[in-house]
């Protein structure tokens, strides 16, 4: 009686015991499928946030006043020049009447542009008598000359000048169907080490069109990959606005554009910055052969592969 009543007992314990062990699975289970959905939950919500980046992004590309809108472009040396669509100007605009005018680049002071007589021209809505042109560097410019819904303006890149024309019923505009890019990865989205100079330093930029541009660099982002660590330098404009990365790859003059990517961070908090490369977008330069944008430094030409962002972006022709 004895034995038997040990092995009841031995029996039920063992029961009671077997009992136990799925209950416990059970809980580790669920906590295990509750961290996953968190994760995947956490996963759909950053690549919602990518999209979401992109597809804003596509849309500033279409606005007929964007990148896409620019059909003509050249530099402007110093001197009198005959500007309109024919053949005999000067600098030949791709649209508006046969002759706009005359524009006069002084060696000093600002440029000045006379309308050719019967030119319809416009600035602000209002008929153009002739007058100073304003550059993007100068406070209210730059001023844009107006034939219909097409427009002439100067840019200046340190002391060269160059024209611009806008259509907004360019070719390109009419083409564009999306900027082709990686497929998104949240791995790409990493955390920097932020590093802040006091003070700023100055580096200097190379633009596509060969000049020299300095920029503020407040810090430095350090970050490792592949067993490797690797320093960004940003630029930015004043303390406190956003930092601005020119980076090139392994990738660039392949699967990307050449010349760099551009890269735009919030400003740091604290001692990290978040560099998500697969909001690395094509430069304006990529996109359009009529702008000048700056080029990647020396110091942000990493030595991998950024398989995130923007891909190249094929040119209208």
């Amino acid at each position: 009686m004895k034995h038997a009543r040990l092995i009841a007992v031995s029996v039920s314990a063992v029961l009671a015991l077997a009992g136990c062990k799925p209950a416990q699975e059970s809980t580790t289970s669920s906590a295990d499928a509750v961290a996953a959905a968190d994760a995947a939950s956490k996963d759909q919500a950053y690549l919602d946030s990518v999209e979401q980046w992109r597809q804003e992004r596509e849309a500033r590309l279409r606005d007929p006043d964007g990148w896409l809108s620019f059909t003509g472009s050249g530099q402007v040396a110093v001197g009198t020049h005959r500007v309109g669509s024919a053949n005999d100007n000067d600098i030949v605009v791709p649209g508006g009447p046969a002759h706009w005018g005359v524009l006069t680049v002084p060696a000093d002071g600002a440029p000045v542009f006379q309308p050719a007589a019967g030119a319809g021209l416009q600035v602000d809505g209002k008929p153009f008598a002739g007058g100073p042109l304003l550059t993007q560097l100068d406070e209210g410019g730059p001023t844009g000359i107006h034939s219909g819904a097409q427009r002439f303006y100067l840019v200046r890149t340190g002391e060269v000048y160059g024209w611009r024309y806008r259509d907004p019923e360019s070719p390109a505009l009419k083409a564009f169907a999306g900027v082709p890019h990686f497929p998104v990865d949240p791995a790409w989205r990493i955390e920097a080490k932020w590093t802040a100079f006091e003070p700023a330093r100055t580096l200097d930029l190379v633009t596509t069109n060969g000049t020299i541009e300095p920029a503020r660099v407040p810090g430095q982002a350090e970050f490792e990959l592949e067993g490797q660590r690797h320093v960004l330098l940003p630029v930015q404009e004043k303390e406190g606005d956003e930092l601005f990365f020119i980076i090139a790859d392994r990738t660039s003059g392949r699967e990307t554009y050449g010349g760099a990517r551009f890269l735009y961070v919030p400003a740091p908090q604290g001692d990290s910055v978040v560099l998500d490369f697969n909001r690395a977008q094509n430069p304006p330069c990529a996109l359009n052969g009529h702008v000048v944008c700056p080029t990647a430094p020396p110091e942000n030409r990493l030595p991998l592969r950024i398989t995130a962002g923007e891909k190249t972006y094929p040119l209208a022709h």
